[in-house]
């Protein structure tokens, strides 16, 4: 099986690829080939063939090279994130709206003589939906996002459905909790500091808190997000329906439950390490974000994820720091 990962060299990307190579077999089928794409160039694994393609789906032609090697699994990654989205309107919309119907175009276009139909699994966001909320967000609730990224993810979900129900590949959409804790240097996503709080103070180092410490908000692993795609990517979605856009399963916790979490793992020298800086902007993006969702339908095709945020730092622990706590 030819696979192909857009955003190959983001974080869940990488982890993506760590887990196939770990595993060829790890999506029911041996993946034979790995063709990584992003606007910089991924990290190809020495034990499994693969293809190193650095490219913006958004510029003219690019998805259509792609997508010219009729890969039979794409994973759409790849996305300029909610805080970046905000402050670059047209970067925003050009990557996550015009660059998503570009594939979805390349892949109809590639199916119009000899026929094609891949899988294709889209990372979306919770987003996608805005206040004022229910206390838990069941999946009958509607999409109203209240940023430009929201609204870039909801309109590439509405795109995805209809393509789908068309025949042009076999599509799902995994609305993603906020991925914590992520490894590595904090990105240009509103929702960074959320693991920027555990995971300096984890390392001994200092971070910045801000927002107020009773803001609410909906995670997952990093582990779980792997989790989600595999699943994803090999399910039989005839239960799915013409829905094709999932809420995945996470955990609701506030700021204040993740610092006593941090506390009890790691000690009251770990929270001393974390500042508060208030930034209104920040604090503006994330009172728009969902806190809490039922994510029935996903439960019951078989997502999983963490139910304690001590599970969440634990799994950063073994799979970043090899084990070693504070």
């Amino acid at each position: 099986m030819h696979v192909m990962i857009i955003g190959a060299a983001g974080m869940i990307g990488r982890k993506l690829v760590d887990t196939l190579v770990a595993d060829p077999r790890a999506l029911g089928r041996d993946v034979s080939h790995l063709t990584l794409v992003d606007v910089v160039a991924a990290s190809a694994p020495a034990n499994l063939a693969s293809t190193v393609t650095v490219a913006n789906l958004a510029e003219t032609g690019s998805a259509a090279r792609l997508i010219a090697t009729r890969p039979d699994m794409i994973f759409h990654l790849a996305a300029v994130v909610s805080g970046e989205a905000e402050a670059d309107f047209e970067k925003g919309y050009a990557v996550n709206l015009d660059g998503t119907r570009n594939l979805f175009e390349a892949i109809r276009l590639e199916g119009a003589g000899e026929p094609y139909r891949p899988r294709l699994v889209f990372a979306s966001s919770t987003a996608v939906f805005g206040s004022p909320f229910p206390d838990a967000i069941g999946d009958e609730f509607l999409t109203a996002p209240l940023t430009s990224y929201g609204t870039q993810k909801a309109i590439a979900e509405l795109l995805l459905s209809d393509y789908s129900r068309r025949g042009v590949f076999d599509g799902v959409g995994l609305r993603l909790p906020t991925i914590c804790i992520r490894p590595g240097a904090t990105n240009k996503a509103a929702s960074g500091f959320f693991s920027g709080i555990l995971r300096e103070p984890l390392n001994g180092e200092e971070a910045v808190l801000p927002v107020e410490e009773d803001v609410r908000h909906w995670f997952a692993s990093p582990r779980a997000a792997v989790g989600f795609f595999l699943r994803a990517a090999q399910m039989d979605l005839t239960p799915v329906g013409p829905r094709r856009n999932l809420t995945m399963p996470g955990l609701s916790a506030t700021v204040a439950e993740q610092i006593d979490a941090l506390r009890r793992i790691a000690g009251d020298e770990a929270v001393r390490l974390i500042r508060r800086q208030p930034d209104p902007v920040i604090a503006r993006i994330v009172a728009g974000w969902p806190m809490n969702f039922q994510a029935d339908r996903a439960r019951e095709l078989g997502f999983r994820a963490e139910t304690s945020f001590e599970d969440i730092i634990r799994i950063y622990i073994d799979d970043e720091r090899g084990g070693r706590a504070p």
